[in-house]
């Protein structure tokens, strides 16, 4: 029951990271929506709309046409005359072309860029601020639904400007603690509260999952399996969440077919929000897996047991070959066998906390940590010394007395021979 938790747990708590991480670091919120303007399909459609947006403002043809009009009423011949008239359809179009180019100019630009990624810190910062109901920004949401701006923030702006232009009497003005009602809503409770559950999952989700699924592989009769089952089961709701985006997608799309946003836009959107997630499930599926792979082959099972015995023989000949050149680790070989299992739990611990600390997570981050993982079981395996090894010897060669006693010791055989009687009585008791 508890893996089953765990698993189940599992992707909700990687959306629940995602979340968390997007509604408390504007700088990470910035850094995962400020590419979209480098997208050109991001760029065609906010060129669309800004255009769409002067359109409705501006007459254009209107404009043009009183113009031309304006100069046929200067007194113009009739030859004159009709070519202007000629000239209105043509000037609009010629207007609107300009004005197309140069905003399509200025969002394909590095300016664009910069006001884009200064919008989303602002507009992050201040919603935040305001679900937080920190006193430092702008807004402000009431108890009571009510959607107000506060004075303070935006006086203390102005007095640092009037400051700078030597207005310096304003620096007598006291903070100000004002609020002006501008909205009234009663889902905003509901919002906060929202907040307040994604950023408090988005925190212990995570090692909650985490800890059922430990919790399970150690209650367990047959602890090794067990772990086994809990890594697969991790593994399964990886490909689960995997599977659920690839369907989120298709029905994303289609929901795009009756809006303004083209296809390829709003699929840059929703790469640049489930994108993350998905490295993520895909990092965890990939631990997941490695993990049962490694316990399955460090278990007391028949098959890991013979594949274990070749590289660890492996290992014992290549450790026989150095110290007959004179290379040992002497005691410290004979401290680290003795310590074989505490040193295999320290790798193993320090690999889990680069993949559960380091972020973002990534696939390629997984396989580094367990091959690196690996090579230092390695070298541990050729560095032991097990008791009934060659003596160790001191750096000048000469044979280290004190440690050749610890081996010795550790290889006494008893030379006595009982009596036969003894040997009989034994036989018969």
């Amino acid at each position: 029951m508890l893996i089953l938790l765990g698993a189940l747990l599992a992707p909700v708590a990687v959306v629940a990271a995602w979340a968390n991480v997007q509604l408390t670091d504007t700088d990470r919120f910035v850094q995962s929506f400020g590419p979209l303007a480098d997208d050109p399909a991001v760029q065609a459609l906010v060129t669309t709309q800004v255009i769409d947006v002067i359109d409705d403002q501006v007459d254009i043809p209107a404009l043009t046409s009183d113009v031309i009009d304006g100069i046929i009423d200067l007194g113009t011949g009739d030859r004159a005359t009709r070519a202007l008239e000629l000239l209105k359809g043509p000037a609009a179009e010629g207007v609107q072309s300009l004005v197309a180019t140069m905003v399509s100019r200025f969002i394909e630009s590095d300016a664009f860029a910069d006001v884009w990624a200064s919008a989303l810190r602002v507009s992050h910062s201040q919603v935040t601020g305001a679900l937080r109901n920190d006193a430092s920004v702008a807004i402000e949401l009431g108890s009571g639904g009510t959607i107000g701006i506060q004075l303070a923030p935006i006086i203390d702006q102005v007095k640092e400007v009037l400051l700078a232009q030597g207005v310096g009497f304003v620096s007598a003005i006291p903070s100000v603690d004002r609020t002006i009602v501008v909205a009234t809503s009663d889902a905003l409770p509901t919002v906060q509260l929202a907040y307040g559950l994604a950023v408090a999952s988005g925190l212990w989700l995570p090692w909650i999952a985490i800890v059922l699924l430990v919790a399970g592989a150690l209650v367990a009769r047959r602890r090794w399996s067990a772990a086994i089952v809990a890594a697969l089961a991790l593994a399964t709701s990886m490909l689960i969440l995997l599977a659920g985006f690839a369907i989120g997608r298709i029905f994303f799309d289609g929901a795009l077919r009756a809006g303004p946003v083209s296809p390829d836009a709003g699929g840059v959107m929703y790469e640049t929000v489930a994108g993350p997630m998905r490295d993520t499930a895909v990092a965890v599926l990939v631990l997941a897996v490695a993990v049962a792979a490694v316990t399955w082959f460090g278990g007391p099972f028949d098959v890991p047991r013979r594949l274990r015995a070749a590289p660890q023989g492996g290992a014992a000949r290549v450790r026989g070959g150095m110290e007959r050149y004179g290379v040992t680790t002497g005691r410290v070989g004979v401290w680290m066998h003795a310590h074989h299992a505490f040193l295999r739990f320290l790798v193993a611990a320090i690999g889990a906390a680069v993949v559960l600390l380091v972020r973002p997570l990534s696939p390629g981050l997984v396989m580094w940590t367990v091959a690196l993982a690996a090579l230092v079981v390695i070298v541990l395996e050729i560095a032991e010394r097990p008791p009934g090894g060659p003596a160790p010897t001191t750096d000048d060669g000469i044979p280290d007395d004190d440690a050749s006693a610890d081996s010795a010791s550790s290889r006494v055989v008893s030379t006595d021979t009982p009596p036969a009687d003894d040997r009989a009585t034994g036989a018969e008791v």
